[in-house]
């Protein structure tokens, strides 16, 4: 016999997970994955990023837009100018809205910088 608490949903949130890759190359489509975690942020942070609940919290700061994770321009903070392209990506839901995001960096300087040194890319 089943009870009506066995027969309730597992939970009435939205989704928000998302599969997060570091890469070598200048497009994502031939790019060489060096990196990549999951990132499980409803109902609980979780999943295989090193530091979840921070990625979770700055995610939730810009609404699940990876576009937004911004932060200063090349120009106010020092990188080398060697072209050494990365691309990153992230692909999944976010509260229950399917997320596909290429962006590409000359450097992984450049990528910390400009996308303010967050949590999010930082596995």
């Amino acid at each position: 016999m089943t009870s009506e608490a066995d027969a309730a949903p597992a939970g009435l949130y939205p989704p928000s997970a998302l599969v997060l890759t570091v890469g070598k190359g200048e497009h994502a489509a031939t790019a060489t994955v060096d990196r990549a975690v999951t990132l499980v942020c409803s109902p609980t942070p979780g999943g295989t990023h090193p530091a979840p609940a921070e990625a979770c919290s700055e995610l939730a700061a810009v609404g699940g837009d990876l576009s937004r994770l911004s932060g200063a321009s090349p120009g106010q903070r020092p990188c080398t100018r060697e072209w050494d392209p990365v691309v990153v990506t992230g692909s999944g839901v976010w509260r229950g809205k399917r997320v596909d995001w290429t962006a590409r960096y000359g450097n992984t300087c450049e990528l910390r910088v400009r996308t303010g040194e967050r949590t999010v890319f930082a596995f």
